[in-house]
């Protein structure tokens, strides 16, 4: 009966014994020095983590469209004809639904960009991921954009096309309106008298220049997303990013 009666005793101080090793054991891991593989491994974690949630982000319907820090706008280029288009019969609506077509375009190719960014993540060495570590708020960024953009731009591009080739007001595209307007800038800055004026010519490429732009604001959010796992604490999913980004703490 004594053995009955103590068994409950020592069942409750083997439990204390395990709980107690397992927050030793915790401690020791949380101390030790960082391997090669941690190191490498956090980072990856963290760079599919910041490059997901960038892409959900911007993914979504107006996604681009509704943010101001990555809305896509026409060249500077075009604004003479954007300030005075409410000049023109359904001027401002062909204006809006022009950019309103390019960021859904935008908001369409990100939603396509993860396994690109999987692929150079999964391609990072050990000398990158220490880099990383070490480096800037936004090295990993950087990383990225050096890894990836020009993949990305020949996902980006086509669909960017399809948007300014679009028909919109009066059967007109963005893309025939733009090079209307171009053009005839063009033949006045080419001639004698936009010369002694000192006129220069526009020789923005549209589709170029909104993909690009289109690029800056992905790359702008995956920077957002890498400073919060940095600083933030409550940003890092799981144990392995609190460990390795726990080391830029201190």
């Amino acid at each position: 009966m004594k053995t009955l009666k103590f068994l409950p005793v020592l069942l409750i101080f083997l439990s204390g014994c395990a709980e107690l090793t397992q927050i030793a054991q915790q401690t020791i891991n949380e101390n030790r020095p960082l391997t090669q593989t941690e190191i490498i491994s956090g980072l990856k974690e963290a760079l599919i983590v910041g490059t997901g949630k960038s892409a959900d982000i911007l993914g979504k319907t107006d996604g681009y469209y509704k943010d101001d820090l990555v809305k896509i706008l026409l060249p500077p280029e075009a604004d003479v004809i954007v300030k005075n288009i409410s000049k023109i019969p359904g001027g401002e609506k062909f204006v809006e639904d022009a950019l309103l077509s390019i960021n859904r375009a935008a908001e369409d190719a990100v939603s396509e960009a993860k396994p690109i960014f999987v692929n150079s993540i999964k391609s990072m060495t050990i000398t990158d991921a220490v880099g990383i570590l070490k480096g800037a708020d936004n090295a990993a960024t950087q990383y990225l954009h050096k890894t990836t953009y020009n993949q990305l731009a020949a996902l980006y591009q086509p669909k960017i096309k399809a948007s300014i080739d679009k028909k919109l007001v009066g059967n007109v595209s963005t893309a025939q309106s733009w090079n209307l307007l171009t053009g005839k800038w063009n033949d006045l800055a080419n001639s004698v008298a936009g010369k002694v004026a000192g006129l220069k010519p526009v020789n923005t490429n549209l589709e170029e220049y909104l993909t690009q732009k289109a690029l800056d604001g992905l790359f702008l959010k995956i920077g957002e997303q890498e400073k919060l796992i940095r600083k933030d604490p409550a940003a890092r999913v799981n144990d392995l990013l609190k460990r390795v980004f726990g080391t830029l703490d201190t």
